[in-house]
């Protein structure tokens, strides 16, 4: 059974999309997509540097649309479940049928815009913990003030809060941290810092119509599976000021019975989390389209007939 997956916030990386699109149809695709949301997604997928692209606005739309147009390259495909991490949520959505793929670009443009008006207010940003128990590590960065924001299993837990709270963390690491590496995200996302961006969501959740999930989506909140368009867009509303539980996602991709997962580009975190959490599991990510064999040989080997 194989799972496709699209990565969070943090994943891009400056030029990311310019091999993809020497592909047939990618670019034309990819400017179409930037007319309708009013955003140069060629530019900061090819020309602009690292500070541009961490900028909360610019990244969210741009990694969506960049999962969107690696799966179309990757062909059809009918994975057993689809899951996103954190903004991947809304690639999931329009993997899953909830959303066409400009429907999920414009939300997440406007939930970009929304989340990176809500991170001015104060600094705060995020930063992985390497390591340790979650039953030490969740308290001690309760004690400090700050939010387990993902809890991503195999020992990763990503804290965020402000940047003195966050550099209080980097002097007193809980027992058992090994590392606290600080995230390439503007905010304390999926912390009550973000609670007025869920307004904004909301508001923009109304216009839209969501179909009903054709293959089974599993979510961030609780790493269950969703049966209604209604509930995952409820879902991807609430999840901006709400705590990732990637790691109860993975529990779930066992139970299904996963065999395979395929991470969207920029693939690469959620496939090394993969390795060390879902022993067993084949994983394939696409960085590249040097990528897209590998992942078809997965699709051959691991979707049922």
């Amino acid at each position: 059974m194989l799972v496709l997956v699209a990565p969070g916030q943090g994943a891009q990386t400056p030029g990311f999309l310019t091999p993809w699109l020497e592909l047939p149809g990618t670019a034309d695709r990819l400017a179409a997509w930037s007319d309708a949301i009013g955003l140069d997604l060629v530019h900061y997928g090819t020309k602009a540097d690292a500070d541009e692209i961490r900028d909360t606005a610019v990244a969210q739309p741009l990694l969506v649309a960049a999962g969107l147009l690696s799966a179309a390259a990757l062909g059809d495909v009918s994975p057993g479940a689809v899951a996103g991490h954190s903004v991947g949520e809304f690639t999931a959505a329009a993997f899953a049928g909830v959303l066409d793929g400009i429907a999920a670009l414009r939300l997440v443009r406007t939930r970009g815009l929304a989340m990176a008006e809500a991170a001015a207010i104060a600094p705060t940003g995020m930063s992985a913990l390497l390591g340790g128990d979650p039953e030490v590590t969740v308290p001690h960065l309760e004690k400090l003030g700050l939010t387990p924001a993902n809890v991503n299993g195999a020992g990763q837990i990503v804290a965020a809060g402000t940047l003195e709270q966050l550099a209080a963390l980097e002097a007193d690491k809980p027992e058992g941290v090994r590392r606290v590496v600080p995230l390439k995200v503007a905010g304390a996302f999926h912390t009550h810092h973000m609670a007025p961006a869920v307004a904004t969501l909301e508001q923009a959740a109304q216009e839209l119509s969501p179909a009903d999930p054709t293959v089974p989506y599993v979510s961030n909140k609780d790493g269950r599976t969703v049966a209604t368009g209604a509930e995952v867009l409820a879902r991807l509303v609430g999840q901006v000021a709400n705590p990732v539980r990637w790691d109860l996602c993975m529990e779930t991709f066992q139970a299904l019975g996963a065999t395979a997962l395929i991470e969207v580009c920029p693939g690469g975190t959620l496939t090394g989390i993969a390795k060390r959490a879902l022993p067993g599991v084949a994983t394939v990510a696409l960085k590249t389209p040097d990528d897209l064999d590998a992942a078809r040989t997965l699709v051959a080997e691991h979707t049922a007939v």
